[in-house]
Formats: C-alpha cells, structure tokens, sequence
C-alpha cells in the first residue's frame, strides 16, 4: 500500500466526441460486446458499458460534446485499453473481420497488468481501441 492520496482503482469512463453517433454504437455494441447503459440524449450523453467501466459517446453538435469538429489531424486521445478475456484469438479475428474490422496479429505488450498479447482496431470516429487480453503467467 502506497501512502499517496489518490489510490487508483481501475479505468473508471473514457469520453468520445463523435461525428457519427448511429455508428459509434453499433461498433461499441455489435463489434466490440458493450451495453447500453444511460442515455440523456437532450444533453448528447450515451453511455455504453465496457466491464466495469464506461464508454461516454457524445455526438459534436450536443451540449457535451461541443459546437466544433475535431480537426481531421487532431485527436481526442491517442486510444482507449479494454481489458478482454480472450480463449480464442482466431475466434476474435473472425468476428472483427466479419464486421468490417481490420486488425493486426496480437503482440506482446505492457498494460496495468503486466505483459500479455493485443492487438488494436479503429472505432468508426477514427479513435484507436486496443483489446488486451489476460496478463503472462508469473
């Protein structure tokens, strides 16, 4: 146990500003497994969940999120992390790529658990989405 103040606990939202709402939830929802969870779309709030934590998508134009575009070159984050419990990478692949999706092999990377294989995806806003699955053994 560390004596700082603020003890992290896990991801708890990821904010989306979003050009396209219709398709940024049938990618969160069909392709990637999260559910509706809240909507308050008189102020552009859809919240999806994604484990134990949530996925905000709130459409440019609404209130959240904002009267201007995101510059084609610009970004709004560099990517989101979704922890997976993955027993078939192939299995993914094949769901991924039926939906239209396209991926790399998965990789050996670093994440809040320790090394283990991922691969990374783009949502149709653009935004980059790794799925990472359970950490190496040891």
């Amino acid at each position: 146990m560390t004596d700082h103040p603020v003890q992290i606990l896990g991801l708890d939202h990821v904010v989306l500003r979003c050009t396209d709402l219709q398709a940024m939830l049938t990618f969160y929802q069909t392709v990637i497994g999260c559910r509706l969870e809240r909507e308050l779309p008189e102020i552009g709030l859809h919240q999806l969940r994604a484990g134990s934590a949530l996925i905000d998508l709130v459409p440019v134009g609404s209130e959240l999120g904002g009267q201007t575009h995101p510059e084609p070159t610009g970004f709004n984050m560099a990517h989101l992390c979704l922890r997976i419990a993955v027993t078939d990478w192939q299995a993914i692949r094949v769901h991924l790529e039926a939906h239209g999706v396209a991926w790399d092999e998965p990789r050996r990377r670093y994440g809040a658990d320790g090394h283990g294989l991922s691969v990374y995806l783009s949502d149709p806003g653009g935004n980059t989405v790794e799925l990472k699955g359970p950490p190496e053994p040891g």
